[in-house]
């Protein structure tokens, strides 16, 4: 690797020494310049310079987009691929961009345009596009535009690709497909038409989820049944519900005549439903199985990426034939996997093998102090493939369900005092006689939301015996003593447990490991996978229940309530009475 840190477009790098006016060129240039740079011709460039030719103009000094554009494709090789970030402005600006733009259209150059979501860069929430260019396309090829703008999670204040949405992006990428709403293969023809404006809803029109409102509806009730009759997946999948959940309220219109939760229940435990849950779950298992076989025989020779993606790439395939099934949310589910535990287990094991490394531990280091006292230190060990937590909840579930109990009597023994607590603020009453001396109080001498251990004991000393005062103080102090034992027994329990799970590590079974790692794996997965059956029918389920919420009243029955309201306001208005 070259390292530079210079003005790139002032002073061209890297250079052929041998070929003037060339430069080196590359398989591959990827980009992601600073967006929109003003001022960016420091070094006054001209149109001669070789860069810059095959657009016939420099690009506006307000914006640099297409002056790191160019620099990219003329270092670009004649069977390379560019790609490069740019803000949305450089496909519909006009001036010399435009220009610009057209040229590259015109010599069929620009490959993909990619739209990804707002808010991804740290330091902009403006939404960007990546372009991807070749110099070498061949004649009429269309421009493919892939709108991913609405495929992402929020991770705090970013807006994040998931594994899914990626491979959507570039399945879609890959094979060049048509998806409506997603992407679309722009002729050249339909782009002179635009006039080169390469704007992204001229070419792919954005699904819209808004139901539109139904004033027919909404002035004499009932469900609109155009609008049953385009949810897909419940008419294709169970069409005797449906059916037979409906009745025509009027022509064009329906009626529910049942209840959400019966529909629900219908729909979810449907025959066709239930077989392919079943469909599925065989597809899952297989899945499953199969490669828990393949990745506990990962070995120094095994190539760990490729594995992962023939993995993923499977259970997309598999999937994918089961309608109405999203594949690449059983893409996600499996890259999860890898994420979370797959990518770091299947290094240990190949570089060791599956029980040895299974009984093998690792020293916990933990950071503790701050500023210049702030160091590493050792915490007892953990499992370098098997976690604590696991061994602890399968092999010592007695010790785990004793530890909590105790803590659900700490927890009890909290509450009883917070009552307490309570009741001894509130004046005149016998616990506040009692006990509010012995709250903690503040600087300020307000009481708060605990008890003082040692104004306990002096309250205790004066208060005379066989009282009320002395019953409610020996109570609090009973109690007081109880959180402290019981607090005292759950640490002992804790180290006793967390010291003989340590040792335990080391002494694990081949058929322990077996249980624990597939749990850590694969806990869930073929439920999760059977789940994605259910989810685009409860998607359209929850659609019928806001059309039935929608248009439940009538606007002539709202009219009546109001009018029912005015009378009874304008009745309680008669009867007040002013007096002077």
């Amino acid at each position: 690797m070259t390292v530079r840190n210079a003005d790139t477009l002032s002073h061209d790098w890297p250079e052929d020494p041998s070929q003037a006016n060339v430069g080196v060129q590359f398989d591959a240039v990827v980009m992601n310049p600073p967006y929109s740079l003003k001022d960016w011709n420091k070094a006054g460039l001209k149109v001669s310079d070789p860069r810059f030719e095959i657009a016939g103009t420099l690009p506006p000094d307000s914006k640099g987009d297409f002056a790191f554009l160019l620099h990219g494709l003329f270092h670009l090789g004649t069977n390379g691929t560019m790609a490069i970030v740019l803000p949305h402005g450089v496909l519909f600006r006009g001036g010399s961009e435009g220009d610009i733009r057209q040229r590259l259209l015109e010599k069929n150059q620009i490959d993909t345009i990619i739209v990804l979501p707002s808010g991804m860069f740290t330091n902009t929430g403006i939404p960007v596009i990546v372009m991807v260019l070749k110099k070498n396309r061949p004649v009429g090829e269309p421009v493919l535009i892939i709108d991913a703008s609405r495929g992402f999670v929020k991770v705090g204040k970013q807006n994040v690709l998931q594994e899914k949405d990626i491979a959507k992006i570039v399945d879609t990428y890959s094979s060049r497909n048509e998806i409506e709403g997603y992407s679309h293969l722009a002729t050249h023809e339909e782009i002179i038409a635009n006039e080169w404006n390469m704007n992204i809803p001229r070419y792919v029109a954005a699904d819209n989820d808004e139901i539109a409102q139904d004033v027919d509806a909404h002035l004499y009730g009932g469900i609109p049944k155009s609008n049953i009759d385009e949810l897909l997946v419940l008419n294709k999948s169970v069409p005797e519900v449906i059916n037979s959940s409906f009745e025509v309220l009027r022509e064009g219109y329906l009626m529910l005549n049942k209840s959400m939760e019966q529909l629900t229940e219908e729909v979810i435990n449907a025959p066709q439903v239930l077989a392919k849950n079943d469909e599925l779950r065989k597809v899952a298992e297989s899945f499953v199985a199969k490669y828990w076989h393949i990745l506990r025989q990962v070995n120094p020779d095994s190539d760990l990426i490729s594995l992962m993606s023939e993995m993923l790439s499977e259970i997309k395939t598999e999937v994918s034939s089961i309608e109405f099934v999203d594949a690449y949310s059983a893409y996600q589910i499996v890259a999860e996997i890898w994420k979370d535990s797959l990518t770091k287990d299947s290094e240990l094991i190949a570089a060791s093998d599956f029980y040895t490394i299974g009984r093998t531990r690792e020293p916990n280091m933990v950071t503790k102090g701050s500023g210049k006292n702030k160091r590493q230190e050792q915490d007892g060990w953990i499992g370098m493939l098997v976690p604590n937590e696991l061994i602890a909840k399968r092999l010592f579930a007695s010790e785990q369900e004793e530890i909590e109990a105790l803590k659900n009597k700490a927890q009890e023994i909290d509450s009883e005092l917070s009552e307490l607590v309570e009741a001894a603020k509130v004046e005149d009453s016998e616990e506040y006689e009692a006990l509010y001396e012995s709250l903690k109080k503040n600087e300020d001498d307000e009481p708060q939301d605990a008890f003082e251990a040692k104004m306990i004991k002096a309250e205790l000393k004066i208060a005379e015996k066989g009282t009320s005062e002395f019953e409610w103080l020996k109570r609090v102090e009973k109690l007081l003593a109880d959180k402290s034992s019981t607090n005292k027994s759950v640490k002992e329990k804790e180290k006793q447990l967390k010291e003989a799970v340590e040792v335990r590590i080391e002494n694990l079974t081949n058929e322990e490991i077996d249980m624990l790692v597939f749990e850590k794996w694969f806990a869930g997965t073929v439920d999760a996978l059977v789940g994605l059956v259910e989810k685009p029918l409860r998607a359209e389920l929850s659609t019928i229940a806001l059309l039935e919420n929608r248009y439940a009243q009538t606007f002539n029955e709202i009219d009546a309530q109001v009018s029912e309201l005015e009378k009874a306001f304008e009745a309680l208005a008669s009867e007040l009475v002013v007096n002077q």
